[in-house]
């Protein structure tokens, strides 16, 4: 699976000089919507979240396709990284690419929440996830760095995507009757619990950490 492209989008990003002061004219906004006072530390912390939950999307795209190949669900896998792709590459975006490093905040959300859903269907049929990275806890950050309305849209769009790939139906093929049962009674696949989360401790400061 190709993630050059990617890659280069956010390295050209990161090579901006002002991408630094943009990430923290963000985080005190949103330390403001979460009613805290962060000082310098906690935005030296908040700054290099976003950073490293942006630059590991190449990667996440790349232990996907590995993991999901490995299990037959290489199909599926395709038509979601594929609709990964095309939104990096697109300029019609929920928060638009013109922004600089905030332009791809939706970017690496979409990418990382699309294939943390797969992972999360996957646990639900086999007790395991699918990658080895848990990403829940960092995309709920990420949510509330983003904020409404834009992470309802950009929501909407990953669960198309799972929807379009019938990823649920094909892990249902790969449960015994007892998981095909749960399944079924899941109402979404956002509500499950992740194995371990990334940490976010440090977020504290800003507000970030808290349900």
């Amino acid at each position: 699976m190709e993630t050059a492209q990617i890659q280069k989008i956010i390295t050209d990003q990161f090579a901006d000089p002002s991408s630094v002061s943009d990430l923290h004219k963000l985080l005190k906004t949103v330390a403001e919507r979460q009613n805290a006072c962060p000082d310098g530390s906690d935005m030296a912390h908040g700054s290099s979240f976003i950073c490293n939950y942006i630059e590991q999307v190449p990667y996440m795209i790349l232990v996907a396709w590995t993991s999901a190949k490995s299990v037959g669900l290489d199909t599926e896998i395709s038509g979601i990284l594929e609709m990964v792709k095309s939104y990096w590459i697109e300029d019609d975006d929920v928060i638009p690419d013109n922004l600089g490093v905030i332009g791809l905040l939706d970017d690496a959300y979409c990418s990382l929440s699309s294939m943390q859903a797969v992972s999360d269907l996957y646990r639900m049929q086999s007790g395991k996830h699918l990658f080895p990275d848990d990403l829940t806890a960092a995309n709920r950050v990420m949510r509330k760095i983003i904020g409404e309305p834009y992470t309802g849209e950009l929501d909407e769009i990953v669960r198309k995507a799972i929807e379009d790939a019938d990823v649920k139906e094909s892990v249902k093929l790969l449960a015994s009757p007892e998981k095909q049962k749960l399944i079924e009674s899941q109402a979404t696949i956002w509500n499950h619990g992740p194995v371990s989360e990334s940490p976010v401790s440090q977020l504290l400061g800003l507000g970030l950490t808290a349900d």
